[in-house]
């Protein structure tokens, strides 16, 4: 199934200390109502889905007219990819339902309001989004969040994903954290924020064991496949659709093989690897900072 991801606008309620978009919204506007409207009807033939992002798409006034649009166009999958927080009003998830959005990926960072609110630079985003969570499964909404892997919270994967299964969600991924320029430029940031792949493993590997056993479906994202062993099924990236992602001010075709030929990198022992052939690699930003030791190449067995 291919989709579109359309980031309306880099603007966003929340300030978070990850964010990969960085200062994207000191430097490019929001895409206009003409503008929305045009990428939808041009790509309405070739995709069933489409995915309205940013920033955060919620705090953008035109949104429930465009998800209503999407689905007068044929769109059969419309998610909201989010940070949750306007969610937690009832009658703006009844709004955006009624006009056709099915599917919602709010992001969750925590299994409290400290971890969460730390990260997000947001006093108050935690209460709100998982208020967000709870209406739009009680709305009966199918809910998968997204969760970014740092060193201030990969320790609590665990509780989180406690958290998670408490609030019923249909799934939830891990995802290690897309270092940004401004993040990879501050050797202080780094240290800060940026946790090894061996020191989040075990904390990941318990949190999905925790869906798993709750038969809800869990993921990861930018994990390679050497530090997932024993969860290589859970790895996002072999099950990704395909999509077209209009950013700012360009237009990414095939963001699949963007994102595993420039996006991603692997390294010099990646090739005797058993899983080279579908593994992507790390971001690539991560063995610019700190190398390649990490990965050793799992063997096959003979």
């Amino acid at each position: 199934m291919k989709r579109i991801d359309l980031k309306i606008g880099f603007q966003c309620n929340n300030r978070c200390l990850f964010c990969v978009q960085g200062n994207k919204r000191d430097v490019f506007p929001n895409k206009s109502d003409r503008e929305v409207r045009e990428i939808l009807e041009k790509n309405a033939c070739d995709c069933r889905g489409v995915v309205f992002t940013g920033g955060e798409p919620t705090i953008s006034e035109s949104l429930v007219s465009w998800v209503r649009y999407a689905k007068k166009l044929g769109y059969q999958d419309i998610m909201i990819q989010t940070n949750g927080r306007l969610f937690a009003y009832r009658d703006y998830c009844e709004a955006i339902i009624k006009a056709g959005a099915n599917q919602f990926s709010p992001a969750l960072h925590g299994s409290t309001a400290h971890i969460h609110d730390s990260l997000t630079r947001a006093p108050g985003s935690f209460s709100q989004t998982v208020q967000g969570i709870k209406n739009l499964r009680a709305l009966g909404q199918y809910v998968a969040t997204n969760s970014v892997i740092t060193k201030l919270n990969y320790k609590d994967l665990p509780n989180l994903a406690k958290l998670l299964v408490k609030l019923g969600v249909n799934q939830y991924q891990f995802a290690f954290i897309h270092i940004n320029q401004i993040i990879a430029n501050d050797p202080k940031l780094v240290k800060e924020i940026i946790p090894r792949h061996k020191e989040i493993e075990p904390y990941v590997k318990k949190g999905l064991r925790l869906g798993i056993n709750a038969g809800i479906a869990v993921m990861t994202e930018a994990i390679p496949y050497c530090f997932m062993k024993g969860y290589e099924g859970f790895v996002a990236e072999r099950i990704i659709p395909d999509a077209d992602v209009f950013d700012a001010e360009f237009e990414i075709k095939d963001y699949t093989n963007y994102r595993r030929n420039e996006g991603k990198a692997r390294g010099p022992a990646c090739s005797g690897c058993k899983y080279f052939k579908v593994c992507e690699g790390p971001w690539k930003e991560y063995p610019q900072i700190f190398g390649w030791e990490e990965f050793q190449p799992v063997k096959a067995k003979k």
